[in-house]
């Protein structure tokens, strides 16, 4: 742009010129013959035998000599002024060389005091000058734009050699980001990002925080540690398998936040990590241990003949394999101190701390340590808390502290225990997880002296989910397992009295335990959306979401505290692990800009022991009409068999990836009705609403699950459901 506004400038006058001299040629022509040049015919000029005929050569010989001249004129004077824009920029480049060569003594002044260096910069001598010694040598500095880029890059150059002068202390590190603010401070503001002088930043932290890493590790390598961060570093505690936080520091700022430890959140990364490698994504949790699946927190946990269950946390999968709860072993997260200059990224895990405060506007979070960490793009995965009962809330801190509220590895683990030093157990609640809990501790007191109790409002076993008679079925399931059912209760008190726990129920039974489980459902952990400023749903709970899961901008919600809208059963809040996971995926690929609505249908199962288990989808609601059909189960109907085939315990890791295909109908006889109670060895329940089927149970009926979403999916109303039942195959061997 320069050297064509220089050209401009050059030809502009010579063309005027050029113009100029033709037009008084022309009329000093027509003046020599005696008329003006408008009346001379154009002929005339140029093929009149006599006359004119040698003054018109003279003009053409006039205006080509002319032409020639600019055009040389114009070559010289380019060229001359490429060659005086190329000496400037070469005498600029040197000039910082020489000041640093004439004053050495300058840096090295600010070195040793780290207290001066902040003061040198107010006198407004250096202000007023920028280039202070060559101002000297050069006083004719026009190229202002350039001097100001020049100068200061190569300003950042010298400031190498000074900073490894004093290897022995770290006052060194202070010295090298007040270097450049002395030479040429109205520039700095402009040059670090340029440059990556981020070193300097953290320079005034540093000595402070050297006294930490140092007792962690030898001398040398906290120091090359705490030169290696290029942002602000924060105490913080990384991840970690076991359950002791390790101090460490956390950088100030992370592309992708990561609000709770739980399914959604690893999904979420997983989701991020694959659509973009290089990313860097941190996830903070309360917990003080990295991500974990909780399925079998209630299920085969409980089952292992390990001893040592509670510290490996290693279990057998009804197939006879063995893994671990965690996701990934420790070795696949990388140091939260280590993220932010981590070349390829990576996923760091923040233990045990809380998200206290949310700044939407500003980007940021404050931990209850009061650390703050700002983001790019957040997700909110905080899951919930599992509920109490009032009367228990009430009835003072003796029953608090014999009380266990199931839901982390610390439930798991202080339930076991309990388990073992205690003669008798009550489990409040008749759901999913309080008949779990109900048959794997029914198991272990078949090889114990312990009492297991089971109390719950309903009349059966998941009495809200599953229809009556397979409810009542589900009951004497549970019964064989050793367990006490007490059905149609409701809690009025609870007091400890004489080293036991009386629960007096409203109908005047009284129950004596050792111990209670409450397992009443679960609260979406929504405190973060007074200070975030989110939307939370008065019906269902938890944060309102659209149909990208995203609340706000920048702001993703997935998990059990997501309260999305389902394009086909309407607004929903959903509390699974096959929810988690979907939502948790789909948040991370439109936290990269994926942009896709939610629109999965997730399942969720539930196993009583190896032998019983089932799939469900869509809303499962006792209330609903339901249809039925059962048929004889066989040996591979069990949720042990599902596992041998599919390789996992986890079986939606396997179900969500598939979809359903064109499927092949059965084409044995089907059942009219619902079976005798005796036969409910496998079979699918309908739910209806306006006569369209909006749930499905695969009882005893595994890897079918693309086929029942797909239905749902199409929302038709269907004439005979047994015919649909056919699409399952549960009438074959």
């Amino acid at each position: 742009m320069l050297k064509c506004r220089t050209l401009w400038r050059t030809l502009a006058p010579l063309a005027r010129t050029s113009s100029t001299v033709c037009r008084q040629n022309a009329r000093r022509a027509g003046l020599n013959n005696g008329r003006l040049p408008a009346c001379v015919p154009a002929a005339h000029m140029s093929t009149a035998p006599a006359g004119g005929g040698r003054e018109n050569q003279l003009y053409v010989l006039l205006v080509g000599a002319t032409c020639v001249g600019g055009a040389i004129y114009a070559y010289r004077t380019v060229k001359g002024d490429s060659q005086r824009y190329q000496d400037r920029i070469d005498e600029i480049s040197s000039r910082p060389l020489k000041t640093f060569t004439e004053e050495p003594a300058t840096p090295t002044q600010s070195e040793p005091p780290a207290a001066p260096s902040p003061a040198e910069p107010s006198p407004p001598a250096p202000d007023a000058d920028p280039a202070d010694p060559p101002s000297a040598e050069e006083p004719a500095v026009e190229a202002s734009p350039q001097e100001a880029a020049e100068p200061a890059a190569a300003l950042i150059v010298e400031e190498e050699p000074p900073a490894a002068e004093p290897a022995e202390a770290r006052p060194g590190v202070v010295a090298e980001a007040d270097e450049p603010v002395i030479e040429a401070s109205p520039e700095e503001a402009a040059e670090p990002p340029v440059v990556e002088p981020e070193p300097s930043p953290p320079s005034e932290p540093t000595p402070a925080e050297l006294t930490e890493p140092v007792a962690e590790s030898e001398p040398p390598a906290a120091e090359s540690a705490a030169a290696e961060p290029a942002e602000p570093q924060l105490e913080a505690v990384t991840e970690s398998g076991d359950a002791s936080p390790a101090s460490h520091k956390v950088s100030s700022h992370t592309p992708y936040l990561l609000i709770g430890g739980g399914t959604a959140s690893f999904a979420a990364a997983r989701s991020i990590r694959a659509r973009d490698p290089g990313a860097r994504v941190l996830i903070v949790t309360d917990e003080l241990v990295p991500p974990y699946m909780r399925p079998p927190l209630s299920k085969e946990l409980w089952f292992s003949d390990d001893p040592s269950v509670t510290e490996t946390l290693r279990f057998k999968q009804w197939n006879g394999k063995e893994r671990s709860i965690y996701f990934q072993p420790p070795s696949f997260y990388i140091n939260a101190e280590e993220l932010g200059s981590a070349e390829n990224g990576g996923v760091a895990v923040l233990t045990g701390k809380k998200v206290v405060h949310m700044d939407v506007r500003g980007n940021k979070i404050k931990l209850d340590d009061d650390t703050e960490i700002s983001y790019d793009k957040c997700l909110i995965a905080t899951g919930g808390v599992p509920r109490n009962l009032q009367v228990i809330e009430r009835a003072g801190e003796e029953v608090m502290k014999r009380t266990t509220l199931f839901r982390k590895v610390e439930d798991f683990k202080s339930l076991d225990k309990v388990s073992r030093n205690v003669k008798s157990i009550t489990i409040i609640g008749g759901g999913f997880l309080g008949s779990e809990l109900a048959c794997a501790l029914g198991r272990r007191s078949t090889e114990s002296d312990l009492e297991v109790i089971q109390m719950y409002p309903e009349k059966g076993n998941m009495g809200k989910v599953l229809p009556e008679y397979l409810s009542n079925w589900t009951t004497e399931k549970v019964k064989k397992e050793g367990v006490k059912i007490i059905s149609e209760a409701l809690v009025k008190s609870v007091v400890s009295k004489d080293d036991k726990l009386e629960i007096q129920l409203k109908d005047g039974r009284l129950v004596k335990t050792d111990h209670i489980v409450a397992a009443v459902g679960l609260e979406p952990n929504v405190d973060l959306a007074k200070s975030a400023g989110l939307e939370v749903d008065s019906d269902f709970g938890g944060f309102r979401v659209n149909a990208e899961l995203q609340a706000r901008s920048n702001i993703w919600v997935a998990g059990d505290a997501a309260c999305f809208y389902d394009i086909r059963l309407g607004r929903r809040r959903v509390e699974h692990h096959d929810h988690a996971v979907v939502s948790g995926r789909l948040a991370g690929e439109n936290m990269t800009g994926a942009n896709k609505p939610y629109w999965h249908q997730s399942m969720f199962w539930s196993d009583l022991g190896p032998d019983v288990g089932y799939e469900a989808i869509g809303i499962v609601d006792s209330s609903l009409p339901t249809v039925g059909v059962f048929a004889k189960a066989t040996a591979k109907d069990t949720p042990k068999a599902a596992t041998e085939e599919s390789g996992t315990g986890i079986r939606s890791e396997s179900e969500t990836e598939h979809t359903a295909s064109s499927p092949v109908a059965s084409s044995a006889p089907s059942p009219t009705g619902v079976q005798h109670k005796d036969e409910y060895g496998k079979g699918v329940i309908f739910y209806l609403r306006d006569k369209v089927v909006v749930g499905i149970i695969l009882w005893n009926v595994f890897n079918r699950m693309p086929i029942a979403r797909k239905i749902i999916k199409d929302g038709e109303e269907h004439a005979d459901l047994n015919e649909v039942a056919k699409l399952f195959n549960i009438h074959d061997d």
